[in-house]
């Protein structure tokens, strides 16, 4: 077996690695790190190995084979961009909120915003207020992976959708979820007091 495929049997394992990663690994064998930079552009070009951005990469065998599990998706959205969480549409969909069909998982970040397109899927991130970066928690499975609650993921929402609530009245909310087509009445009570609070408590900071 050539060094070139002992390095992508050895990385089979990992949900994602980094070229620091592949230098180490190739350490043990004697490699260059300009030769270790060749397997990894041959292993690009023949589809080996998927790259999600510069520096960062998966098997094309790991993907594959959790590519289905959306704890997999979204805990490749914390990694691609750090620290964030998966927040919007994405979340909503995850609490069965929306039936909305999702083209990218979009997430909150305090850091400026980006996209990145993979052949693991889009991942979006818009850029928040620190003060705000909140309202988050850590969902552990498979996959652990940070997401807004029901309540912060529309206030996300909305947030991003109104650029900061600009001209925006509390007593305008809730046509503008109607018109989103979200039924926050499938939210929990204790969700639902919490998003109104917190819309609330930010327009009259505003």
């Amino acid at each position: 077996m050539k060094y070139r495929e002992i390095l992508i049997e050895q990385l089979k394992s990992l949900p994602y690695f980094n070229k620091s990663a592949i230098y180490q690994l190739s350490k043990q064998y004697g490699l260059k790190n300009t030769t270790v930079d060749s397997y990894i552009g041959r292993s690009l070009k023949s589809k080996d190995i998927i790259q999600f951005k510069k520096g960062l990469y998966t098997t094309t065998h790991f993907y594959e084979n959790n590519r289905a599990d959306i704890s997999y998706k979204f805990y490749l959205a914390n990694v691609l961009r750090t620290p964030s969480y998966v927040s919007s549409w994405a979340a909503l969909q995850y609490y069965e909120l929306t039936t909305e069909a999702i083209q990218t998982i979009t997430s909150v970040t305090p850091k400026v915003t980006r996209d990145y397109q993979t052949r693991a899927g889009n991942f979006g991130y818009n850029s928040i207020k620190k003060e705000l970066f909140s309202g988050f928690s850590l969902v552990k499975g498979t996959f652990d992976f940070f997401i807004a609650s029901p309540s912060k993921a529309l206030f996300d929402l909305l947030y991003f959708k109104t650029r900061q609530f600009r001209g925006i009245k509390s007593e305008m909310v809730d046509g503008l979820i109607s018109d989103l087509r979200i039924d926050i009445e499938e939210m929990e009570k204790k969700e639902q007091t919490l998003f109104y609070e917190m819309i609330k408590k930010y327009l009259n900071h505003e």
